[in-house]
């Protein structure tokens, strides 16, 4: 008689038990697995969304989820994601040519992207441009302009202060963890309070304490550095990764007379602030105070690497022929896309929708801190708008628990928000400046509701 054996499924090894028992990952999350894997610890993940496609002020993620975007690619695409004009411009300058190199074979978009520049963004009687990938290069670009133009070394630059990752525009960012081990830094940089009245005001009014701010500035050449050997002074007039703090209108009056007084070039770094954030191209333009130089990238280029650097051509032109530059000095792909964006952005006035949202946004924020003491400060210019919190209602004990909750309660419901500010205490609001208004207020009452359940948690 034959014998048969039976086999008998065992459900219990390991390889069926992953199988049958392993929840299915949405495409959101194995995204993230993938990125874990191939992708470097250091780079940061400042929220969890992902992305399929975008249009105007709405992402949709990899699992088709519709969501209201107020981060902006921090803040890249003031004129919407996607803006028609701009792609169409990509388009056809890619079939043309896509590099040769501004050094190399000149071209007419690098030329024609200046010429816009110098008409919204004037220097004085006489302003030239040169143009990089990003906003740190602009910053670099700068600081190698001033010292050739001042024959001077030394900076100033301010604490908050956030200018970029590259050696010298990591060593003019203030905040340590974004430099942890990555000494030594560049040398003769030296740092002074930025004047933020909402946090070291005390019981003193605003014309007290900028005349205070304005003294310890002049005392600096006195303590800090010799005024004969500083270049220049560079400075945010709203910090951005800081946490949106707008620097006092008679301070920036007073640094410009400082500047003046010494022979030192004032260079406003407006890569988050500039191109209608504000409601003007810079926001200099809204204080009235006008740098020797300035820096812009971000929206400058509706999301493609494009930055530039503007001042007064004696300025600008004190840097030795091949010292600055570079192999990508405006991409011509870049350079079409940034002149496409500011002209979308004159024919659609988008300053005037700046300044729009801005209201909308400001109202219905200040109008919810009157009802939670941890909100200590609704701030910002136009459309670049903060909310901070705050312990017992005291400027001076931020309370760092409350925007993690509330970002990840956002991008749950559907609003992509970022945080910022020395300890993270800070929400920034930098939606695409052509949100419909049905899209603001959904996207504010999602944040409302989360900032309510927060505090509640706490």
């Amino acid at each position: 008689m034959k014998k048969f054996e039976f086999c008998v499924f065992k459900p219990y090894i390991p390889e069926f038990r992953n199988l049958y028992m392993k929840k299915k990952l949405t495409n959101s999350e194995e995204l993230f697995e993938r990125r874990k894997n191939a992708v470097a610890n250091g780079v940061g993940v400042f929220n969890t969304a992902t992305v399929h496609k975008a249009k105007g002020a709405i992402i949709t993620d990899v699992d088709g989820r519709e969501l209201i975007d107020f981060s902006g690619g921090i803040g890249v695409v003031n004129a919407g994601h996607c803006p028609e004009p701009v792609v169409e411009a990509i388009r056809e300058q890619a079939g043309k040519y896509l590099h040769t190199s501004f050094n190399v074979v000149t071209y007419e978009p690098y030329i024609d992207l200046c010429e816009q520049l110098i008409e919204i963004l004037p220097h004085g009687d006489k302003t030239k441009v040169m143009l990089v990938s990003t906003g740190a290069e602009a910053v670099e670009n700068a600081i190698k302009i001033a010292r050739q133009a001042t024959k001077r070394s030394a900076i100033l630059c301010f604490t908050d202060a956030y200018h970029g990752r590259t050696m010298m525009a990591m060593t003019l960012t203030s905040k340590i963890s974004y430099k942890y081990d990555c000494g030594p830094y560049a040398p003769e940089i030296y740092r002074l309070p930025f004047p933020n009245f909402y946090r070291y005001r005390r019981n003193r009014d605003m014309d007290e304490f900028v005349k205070d701010e304005l003294k310890r500035l002049h005392e600096s050449a006195l303590n800090l550095v010799d005024v004969k050997n500083v270049a220049a002074i560079i400075i945010e007039p709203i910090q951005g990764e800081g946490g949106f703090n707008p620097a006092p209108q008679k301070y920036l009056e007073g640094l410009r007379q400082f500047c003046d007084q010494h022979g030192i070039m004032l260079i406003m770094d407006e890569v988050q602030s500039g191109f209608c954030r504000t409601g003007h191209w810079a926001s200099w333009q809204h204080y009235g105070v006008q740098p020797d130089i300035s820096t812009y990238a971000k929206s400058l280029g509706s999301g493609l690497p494009i930055a530039a650097v503007v001042g007064k051509a004696e300025v600008m032109d004190a840097a030795a022929i091949g010292s600055i530059g570079g192999t990508y000095i405006g991409s011509p792909i870049c350079c079409v896309a940034a002149s496409a964006t500011i002209q979308y952005m004159k024919d659609i006035n988008l300053n005037e929708k700046a300044v729009k949202v801005g209201n909308i946004i400001r109202s219905r924020l200040q109008n919810l801190m009157k009802q939670h003491a941890e909100i200590g400060d609704v701030r910002g210019i136009g459309a670049m708008i903060a909310i901070e919190f705050v312990n017992d209602g005291d400027p001076s004990q931020p309370n760092s628990e409350i925007c993690p909750q509330i970002v990840k309660g956002c991008v749950e419901n559907g609003l992509i928000v970022l945080s910022a500010g020395t300890y993270k205490n800070v929400l920034r609001i930098l939606s695409p400046l052509v949100i419909t208004e049905e899209q603001l207020e959904k996207g504010l009452s999602i944040l409302e509701s989360e900032i309510e359940k927060a505090i509640q948690n706490i």
